[in-house]
């Protein structure tokens, strides 16, 4: 996936974002430079350094959604974060450079994933394994004789192949196979589970900063053995929780945290959202970090420094940094120079049209449509849109943006979803019916929206 084309990153985009072409294009050369980076000789490598870009445009209009899948698409670790909480928390809480921690923490998260999807199959094997000996156990019960064990300590009698008798080998074998036929699934038994760690502020009073919270939590949390307890659960239940704890002891954490590291520092996406909130400069006092602070708090993470973190430094030099924002009252000028530096890639994406929206509802791979459909398909109702019926709904959607406040593509989500409010409430009563949702529909549901958006014409 690392060495897809341009062309074909767009493609790829196309799938899901309506529209924004220039964006796209923009996102697809910064990542195949990526690419083209990783085949040069190591001495030019380290010199070049990723070209940031800034995404300028009303909300809605597809600004996260392209970082999002643009990381997808690659497999990289990919965290958002708004620039904004930076200047709400002030300096007692979280510091700028916890977005690069976070990042090594969903790069962990993601590696895990891989290899635990690598051993699923060693992991089921061991899963059932375990379910057998508690279904039906092959061993004896520890001798009870205290004498006995400060003689000869904890010994097991293996009831081994050799000592069961052929019927215990059958019944055992008749067992195993109706657990891989999924016919003992809904049977409980007793099981004894790992307690899940508590987070949280309120476990070590006193302490506001969370990235150090939890170091400290990990650090002492090895110190003391985990506690278990009894649980009765369902086959089923305790099959997923026996095939996770099987992963977890196939997979090499060490492993896990070199491969972490190495993407986050060679494949890491930060977006930084809300970036035009910061923008400008203040010189009044007051109990909030100042806008022009938060930026100079940024800019070395963007710039490239060292991070500590638990697993280790992170260097930021070759991450590759993607903010967005309006830009409806602020200008990028008005960032400071030395971040407006950082950033040399500019893009502007358009307000959705109608057509945009018409596209939107139909096109995508998860379009709003399909998922209604799919939806009311659940209840045993067919839902079936009329090519009059989507026109009339992105007209409306497209009204609606431009008479109150213009939420772009999130618009179609309010106007669908009073669209098929009664629907979806009657959806019990409606079981087999087919459903036809036309333009004279669109406008008897969504009048009272009409209406709204008719009165707002008037107003200044």
């Amino acid at each position: 996936m690392d060495n897809y084309t341009p062309k074909e990153i767009v493609r790829e985009l196309d799938r899901y974002i309506i529209g924004q072409n220039e964006a796209k294009r923009s996102v697809a050369i910064a990542l195949r430079n990526r690419y083209r980076r990783s085949l040069l000789d190591a001495d030019l490598k380290n010199e070049i350094t990723p070209k940031n870009i800034i995404l300028m445009g009303p909300t809605g209009v597809g600004k996260t959604e392209i970082a999002r899948r643009l990381a997808k698409l690659v497999n990289a670790p990919f965290i958002k974060v708004e620039a904004t909480k930076f200047t709400e928390v002030g300096y007692v809480g979280r510091d700028v450079e916890g977005m690069v921690r976070d990042l090594v923490e969903a790069a962990i998260r993601m590696i895990k994933n891989q290899k635990a999807e690598s051993v699923k199959a060693r992991a089921a094997e061991s899963a059932e394994v375990r379910l057998l000996e508690i279904l039906l156990p092959s061993k004896k019960r520890k001798t009870s004789n205290p004498i006995g064990m400060l003689l000869q300590g904890d010994q097991e009698i293996d009831q081994s192949d050799e000592t069961i008798d052929d019927s215990m080998a059958a019944t055992r074998e008749k067992l195993r196979q109706r657990l891989r036929d999924k016919k003992l699934e809904l049977n409980t038994i007793e099981v004894e589970i790992e307690e899940s760690r508590q987070t949280g502020a309120g476990l070590i009073p006193g302490f506001g900063n969370e990235d150090m919270l939890i170091q400290i939590q990990d650090m002492f949390g090895g110190l003391f053995p985990k506690k278990k307890k009894k649980k009765r659960l369902a086959i089923s239940e305790v099959r997923k929780i026996f095939e996770h704890e099987e992963a977890q002891k196939l997979i090499d954490m060490d492993e896990v945290i070199e491969e972490s590291i190495n993407a986050v520092e060679q494949r890491g996406i930060i977006f930084l959202d809300e970036i035009d909130k910061i923008a400008g400069r203040e010189m009044g006092a007051g109990p909030d970090v100042s806008r022009e602070g938060v930026q100079r708090d940024i800019l070395p993470i963007v710039e490239g420094t060292t991070v500590v973190t638990k697993y280790g430094p992170i260097k930021t030099d070759y991450i590759l940094f993607m903010a967005a924002g309006a830009f409806h009252v602020s200008k990028v000028s008005d960032l400071i120079p030395e971040l407006q530096g950082r950033f040399p890639i500019h893009v502007e994406l358009k307000s959705l049209s109608e057509q945009d929206f018409r596209q939107i509802l139909t096109q995508p791979e998860n379009a709003i449509i399909k998922q209604q459909i799919a939806l009311m398909k659940t209840e045993g109702v067919d839902l079936e849109f009329t090519v009059d019926a989507i026109d009339e709904i992105a007209r409306i959607a497209h009204i609606a943006n431009q008479t109150k406040e213009n939420i772009g593509a999130r618009r179609l989500h309010t106007v669908m979803e009073k669209l098929v409010e009664d629907i979806s409430y009657d959806a019990d009563e409606r079981f087999g019916h087919l459903i036809s949702i036309d333009s004279s529909f669109v406008r008897e549901s969504l009048k009272s929206m009409v209406k709204e958006n008719d009165l707002n014409r008037y107003i200044l």
